[in-house]
């Protein structure tokens, strides 16, 4: 038997290497061509310590305190030359990942669909060529734009393990891949590098409340998607805000999660104040006070910068300290002719 691991670099690029019954991480990762940081090699000198996001894996015996302590192993620590997985694992690798001779990966893939949602959004739907690619549910890849020698970024609203990808992308005038697919045809071929982000779902151990801010809905479709999936039994409640009525899309798609999920909700949010909305204004009005319970939760948000300064002040001004809080800022790419100053979901 063989499991998947997850390495996620600090620069957010991340590569999956599989590791055989009974081999530790450190040896496979060489034997996929990527050099993990390792002095000794034999536990003795903590130089491959990395961190175990999630999975279950046996450290045994063969190593010193002084390369890893009983209290760094009880928060997560590990020691990638002893490190022997028993299940899929995410491992964040404290360097680059050129530090570790390896990148990004490149994939092609085809135009399978492309769904328009009003003037908000639309829906780009791919088919990888040859396997699945691998990703972590919540991360994005960079989509090169044909032509134009240039890439966007999108998060995949997709879950792992399917050759057919999808993105949810804002409808931007004058946008470079905004204007491409209101050209694009089914069978065009784009390539795309990836997966990258550190934004990603992690091993749920407590309730969780996600915010998501227009397209920013995408990589929590993906985190969904997973749940479902896995069968999870966690609370999960999602608030989504938007600008105006018709920027809300793909709700039909958190009805069916709400009917999947045992234990999921969602509200919506309109900050036009000439809506009919029945909850306008900003999210940070909005959020349930037992969606917190009580700061044992994991908060996932990914939307423009502004919302998300605003829920990190909302949270300060009421004295909630997440037990875990994970963000991703991003802003609509600029028109072509512009520098685009963030990426986008």
């Amino acid at each position: 038997m063989s499991h998947q691991i997850a390495l996620n670099f600090e620069d957010g690029v991340t590569r999956f290497i599989e590791c055989q019954d009974g081999e530790k991480v450190l040896d496979a990762a060489f034997r996929h061509r990527i050099n993990l940081p390792m002095d000794c090699s034999d536990g003795v000198c903590g130089t491959c310590k990395c961190r175990a996001e999630s999975g279950r894996y046996d450290l045994g015996e063969d190593y010193i305190d002084d390369a890893l302590s009983e209290d760094e192993a009880a928060v997560g620590l590990v020691l990638t030359c002893q490190m022997v997985p028993a299940s899929d694992c995410v491992i964040a690798v404290p360097v680059p990942s050129t530090a570790c001779k390896t990148g990004t990966g490149r994939f092609a893939a085809t135009v399978a669909a492309i769904a328009p949602h009003r003037d908000a959004a639309l829906t780009l739907e791919l088919d990888a060529d040859g396997d699945a690619p691998a990703f972590l549910p919540g991360q994005y890849v960079n989509i090169d734009v044909p032509g134009s020698g240039l890439s966007r970024s999108y998060s995949f609203s997709s879950a792992p393990g399917e050759r057919r990808l999808s993105f949810l992308i804002k409808r931007v005038p004058g946008g470079l891949m905004s204007a491409w697919l209101d050209r694009a045809q089914p069978g065009q071929r784009l390539e795309l590098t990836g997966p990258l982000g550190s934004f990603y779902l992690r091993e749920v151990a407590r309730p969780l409340l996600f915010l998501a801010g227009g397209t920013g809905l995408a990589p929590f479709l993906s985190m969904l998607e997973t749940l479902a999936r896995h069968g999870s039994e966690r609370p999960v409640r999602l608030v989504y805000g938007v600008t105006r009525d018709d920027d809300l899309v793909l709700l039909d798609r958190l009805d069916d999660y709400a009917a999947r999920l045992p234990d999921f909700g969602y509200v919506t949010v309109v900050a036009d104040e000439a809506s009919a909305h029945p909850r306008k204004g900003w999210v940070t009005a909005h959020l349930p006070a037992e969606a917190l319970h009580g700061g044992d939760v994991d908060v996932y948000l990914c939307g423009p910068p502004p919302m998300v300064d605003a829920v990190r002040r909302h949270f300060a001004d009421a004295g909630v300290a997440p037990a875990s809080f994970h963000y991703e800022k991003f802003t609509p790419n600029a028109p072509a002719q512009a520098l685009p100053t963030e990426r986008a979901a």
